[in-house]
């Protein structure tokens, strides 16, 4: 509930911080300079929280920081994002709309106008290489499903899809989970330090309650969508296989998935989509390169970047284009309601925000929205991991084994844990 708080802030006036506070809330603060520090007289905001940074999206070219929580956006159903986030910023303080919505179309999402946000260049060369310290005990933790019975569920997909060929089903994408018990004790910032030094990736971090209990943590290679102006670009990434362990195989591995005739057709079922999907918001759209190899810290991957030109400034905003994509064929699979339905019927849990989607929206519709991928979400003690891969007809569940436990290293090495995925089979079993 809005109320009226005098707050000192240990900073100085002349900071960044400051100075945003001040223009954010657009003059219900009264700002006094105090022995070197600032008395902020807040109306209608709580400056509680506003040391701690809730949102946070850092990739190659910027820095993108939200702290306080002023006010929550009404949550609701994907359907209704764009509506949801048109109000919010019609009635709001002039700042952008930050948070998270999950892969479930009905499911509630996490939005809000944060007290203020802060947007810089990120440069990963001058930053700490440190690496989390990892105080999660290597015997309190849970594969779910274990890598036999994931590799069952891959069979399980194979069979619908050879039950239904060039029909309702083409592509379906399963997921696992790693649970590891303990993290309370995890430094979240020296985490987000180590998933940034992959420069292919944009790392995240988004609180997803305001008691800062839920949060959800990551380094995602794929764009949703990008909206600057009239300007659109997706970078849909499908198909892949993990790195070589030399330079050598590395590079045998990346021919090869240049050449499978399998996943250059997964690959082209999430590029169709996309272009199929923006095709009536857009005056010019296309694909410049086409696809590519686009390599991360663990994984090669077929991308394709897409960009495009709205026909007007009446088009919807960057909430609303990531709605009307999301989930994209490589994070739920083609035709979109027949690969759900295979979804619920064959993972054992709801996904809850992985395979949904970060990012944030502005007065002017501008923004950027990521795919919430090689990811982990974290509830009291309990620290989530997700990895996912897609079944198409000639997928071989071994391979979908490996490539989840590779998607699964890039949260692991960044917690400075190493192969706790075979370790945690052997328990699990």
């Amino acid at each position: 509930m809005p109320f009226r708080i005098a707050e000192i802030i240990k900073i100085h006036s002349e900071s960044t911080i400051a100075k945003q506070l001040q223009l954010r809330l657009r003059g219900a603060v009264t700002p006094v300079n105090l022995r070197g520090r600032l008395v902020l007289e807040v109306m209608e905001v709580s400056a509680e929280g506003l040391d701690v940074v809730q949102f946070h999206l850092r990739n190659s070219s910027q820095r993108i920081e939200a702290r306080g929580i002023r006010r929550r956006v009404e949550a609701g159903p994907r359907a209704t994002l764009e509506q949801r986030c048109r109000l919010a910023l019609k009635e709001g303080y002039g700042s952008p709309l930050v948070g998270s919505f999950p892969f479930g179309d009905d499911l509630p999402d996490f939005l809000y106008e944060p007290a203020f946000v802060q947007r810089a260049p990120y440069h990963a060369h001058t930053q700490s290489k440190a690496v989390a310290p990892a105080s999660i005990e290597l015997s309190a933790f849970v594969a779910h499903p274990t890598e036999a019975d994931f590799a069952r569920m891959v069979e399980q997909a194979l069979d619908l899809l050879a039950q239904q060929p060039g029909s309702a089903l083409e592509k379906v994408v399963l997921s696992r989970q790693l649970q590891l018990f303990g993290a309370s004790g995890l430094d979240y910032d020296a985490l987000l330090d180590s998933l940034s030094q992959d420069l292919a990736a944009t790392a995240f971090r988004v609180d997803l309650s305001e008691q800062g209990d839920h949060l959800l943590i990551g380094a995602t290679p794929e764009k949703l969508i990008s909206r600057k102006g009239l300007h659109v670009s997706s970078l849909p990434l499908a198909g892949s296989i993990p790195r070589g362990k030399t330079e050598v195989e590395d590079r045998e591995r990346a021919e090869q998935l240049s050449r499978s005739e399998k996943d250059s057709r997964e690959h082209a079922m999430t590029r169709e989509f996309v272009l199929d999907t923006l095709n009536p918001f857009c005056r010019e759209l296309g694909t410049q390169e086409g696809t590519i190899l686009y390599p991360t810290a663990t994984m090669w991957h077929l991308g394709t970047a897409i960009e495009g030109k709205l026909k007007g400034a009446d088009m919807p905003s960057a909430a609303g284009l990531a709605a009307a994509l999301h989930p994209t064929p490589a994070v739920g699979g083609f035709p979109r309601e027949a690969a759900r339905a295979a979804i619920a019927d064959i993972e054992p849990y709801d996904r809850g925000f992985y395979a949904g989607a970060i990012g944030y929206v502005d007065g002017s519709g501008d923004g950027e929205w990521y795919v919430s991928l090689r990811c982990a979400e974290l509830t009291d003690d309990r620290l989530t991991l997700h990895a996912g891969a897609g079944i198409v007809a000639g997928s071989e569940p071994d391979q979908e084994v490996r490539e989840t436990a590779a998607k699964f290293r890039a949260m692991l090495r960044a917690m400075g844990v190493a192969d706790v995925t075979w370790a945690g089979q052997e328990a699990a079993e």
